[in-house]
């Protein structure tokens, strides 16, 4: 049976985040320390990936506008399906560290270039085909951890061959990835696949200076730098109330579970009834969320802040890329889509960052106080801004 360009997208991105998280959820760290690494290599070593995505993310989709998505899409399969294999035979953290950057480039390609694909293909609804896009690889960053830990803990006799066995998992899902890859239908015609090089940076100058794209890239930074203070200090602050590990585990759980389920529909209903009111109120729901989370020490209260800030990911994110690539051509969704990965980045990794520096002098409850705050502002100013819908 053949199926639809759409359906083997979201497949690729399924086993490609899969095998992305598997290879750091739950397992780098201890294997990082297992290689001699203290707290600050640990720290280091996690961090690689991420400054990989920052650098490498407007380059990619600037090559995708120029060579075509499926070229580059295959060209990030390829590292997906070689880099786990070279966890096998490293022994030092440097070693670790290079492979760590050479991984960190099959997300820095894939998330940005594949969705300029689903923006390509779809208009009417595309928020709708975002979300379902994003929904796959949250299946796949779900799974990861769950099935990466199983195999950690049952092979606990013996952690070293239980790190490479994660890691042999890791390289199956990558071929695997390839494998949907290559079915991808061929796109450059419909693009401009032979794009000169100055025509190319032309372009690329054409979304760096579109203020649109740079606010909404913004607010995404910010949503997600909430996110990384939630996802790395709620635990500790967990921890310190008194809460389990397992309850724990139920906040996070709930909170991927209900982005997850609701990105599609938050997709269709920005689809409907516009993109920025729906940043805008998105953005306020969650900044009310992580700011509210000081205020209470039960499982329950916090358990329903993290479904609803999950829910506030859910409305903003469903939005921000397809707005984005309303106010792109089709020919630049590759460039708008890389400067929202590179910004989205930034985001993602000062959060934890800043956040845990306030917490460290100030404690949690300030620290989620502080991400509130960066997010109202960027809602604010997206609000007050001019931009102009254009889809």
């Amino acid at each position: 049976m053949r199926s639809s360009p759409f359906i083997l997208l979201c497949s690729t991105g399924l086993f490609a985040i899969f095998s992305s998280t598997i290879s750091k959820s739950p397992v780098l760290p201890m294997f990082a320390s297992h290689l001699g690494a203290d707290p600050s290599g640990v720290g280091f070593i996690a961090s690689v990936s991420a400054f990989t995505g920052i650098v490498a993310s407007i380059p990619a989709g600037i090559l995708s506008d120029r060579f075509g998505r499926k070229r580059m899409l295959i060209f990030s399969a390829m590292v997906f399906s070689t880099a786990p294999f070279l966890y096998l035979i490293a022994s030092n953290i440097w070693q670790l560290a290079i492979i760590r950057f050479y991984h960190g480039l099959a997300t820095a390609i894939f998330i940005p270039v594949s969705m300029a694909m689903v923006s390509d293909l779809f208009h009417t609804e595309r928020g709708e085909k975002i979300g379902w896009f994003s929904t796959s690889t949250l299946a796949g960053r779900f799974m990861a951890p769950v099935i990466g830990g199983s195999i950690i803990g049952a092979m606990v006799f013996n952690p070293g061959l239980s790190y490479k066995t994660v890691y042999l998992v890791c390289g199956v899902s990558g071929i695997i990835t390839m494998a949907f890859a290559l079915r991808l239908p061929k796109t450059e015609k419909k693009q401009a696949g032979s794009m000169p090089l100055r025509e190319a940076l032309k372009s690329f100058r054409e979304v760096i200076t579109a203020r649109g794209i740079l606010i909404t890239s913004a607010v995404e930074a910010s949503i997600l730098f909430a996110y990384g203070t939630f996802e790395t200090f709620l635990p500790l602050y967990s921890i310190n109330a008194g809460l389990s590990a397992y309850e724990i585990g139920i906040f996070l759980s709930a909170q991927v579970i209900t982005l997850a389920f609701a990105k599609p529909v938050m997709g269709r209903f920005s689809d409907r009834h516009g993109r920025q009111p729906q940043i805008f109120g998105g953005a306020i729901i969650g900044a009310i969320c992580i700011g509210s989370f000081a205020f209470f020490k039960t499982f329950f209260p916090l358990l329903i802040l993290s479904i609803l800030f999950g829910l506030s990911l859910s409305i903003v994110t469903s939005a921000t890329s397809a707005f984005i690539a309303d106010l792109s051509r089709k020919e630049t969704h590759g460039s708008a889509m890389g400067i929202l990965g590179s910004i989205m980045d930034i985001g993602h990794t000062t959060g934890p960052l800043f956040s845990g520096i306030v917490a460290y002098y100030l404690g949690y409850g300030v620290s989620f106080a502080g991400a509130a705050l960066v997010l109202v502002t960027a809602a604010i100013v997206f609000r007050f801004s001019t931009v102009k819908q254009t889809g």
